[in-house]
């Protein structure tokens, strides 16, 4: 009986070989109230933030990509660039004249084109050209509107004809007198008043009365002659004179000149110089 208890407890292990499998549990993990991943406090904020903010997160990066890609469509695509420039208003320039002046930039992005500059460009190489409108016409064409300057006066320079507009501007030499544009003869110089007033204002005195013509008479005007400040005296057509006096209530002149031209239309001289009592002779 002895030697039975001896061996019992020299292998210890065989008793607790069989109550199980023989090899040790692992610990337990804790358990989750569902999902994944750890589910600390801290960790739940974050989630909650990022909820709340996605849509604005979501927001702001559409646009930061928006932005980015209109950027590239505008200026690095070649979908909106330049391939057409017409122009249009032109009277005595050519459409090619003004598109040569222009130089607008063909291949260039739209967005890109400086307009400013190339209506600056027009105006000093096309002193005719009083001004002009550019626009862009999406998505390829740049369009080019001209108002040209028109001469209201001449001024006989050798043997060709100087053009002058209604503000004074001298825009361009003709070879030909344009039809229906008077030409100025100034005769001041033996004026008394031609000391007080130099031939640049006595011009623009001319100029002034030039633009004051209605158009009927201005058509049969052949000269403006200026012997002084006060002595402005048109020549018309078939012979016919009229003194206009200085170019003060030249509106009010123009209608006197037009009625009398109507009423007593073979007379050869007029005198519109006080517009409220005009006169007529040689009818």
């Amino acid at each position: 009986m002895a030697g039975a208890t001896t061996a019992q407890r020299g292998n210890p292990g065989s008793a607790r070989k069989g109550k199980g499998s023989g090899s040790p549990k692992p610990p337990k993990q804790p358990r989750s109230s569902g999902g994944s991943g750890p589910q600390g406090p801290g960790v739940q904020r974050l989630v909650r933030r990022l909820r709340h903010r996605g849509p604005v997160l979501l927001t702001l990066l559409a646009a930061v990509l928006l932005t980015g890609g209109g950027s590239w469509v505008l200026y690095g695509s070649s979908w909106l660039r330049v391939e057409k420039v017409t122009a249009s208003g032109t009277q005595v320039l050519t459409p090619e004249q003004v598109l040569s002046a222009a130089a607008v930039p063909v291949g260039a992005p739209l967005v890109g084109v400086d307009t400013d500059e190339i209506a600056a460009r027009v105006r000093s190489r096309l002193p005719r050209v009083d001004s002009v409108d550019v626009v862009r016409a999406w998505p390829h064409g740049i369009g080019l509107k001209v108002t040209e300057r028109k001469p209201v006066l001449l001024i006989k320079k050798d043997a060709k004809f100087v053009e002058v507009d209604a503000s004074g501007v001298r825009f361009d030499t003709a070879a030909k007198a344009p039809a229906g544009v008077p030409v100025l003869e100034l005769s001041a110089a033996q004026s008394p008043s031609g000391r007080r007033f130099d031939e640049e204002r006595l011009l623009h005195e001319a100029v002034g009365v030039a633009g004051d013509l209605p158009e009927a008479v201005a058509k049969e005007t052949v000269q403006v002659r200026v012997g002084s400040y006060d002595s402005v005296v048109l020549e018309l057509t078939r012979g016919r004179t009229v003194v206009w006096g200085s170019g003060e209530q030249g509106e009010a002149k123009g209608r006197a000149l037009t009625a009398l031209l109507k009423a007593v239309p073979k007379a050869d001289h007029f005198d519109v110089s006080v517009p409220t009592a005009p006169a007529v002779s040689g009818s």
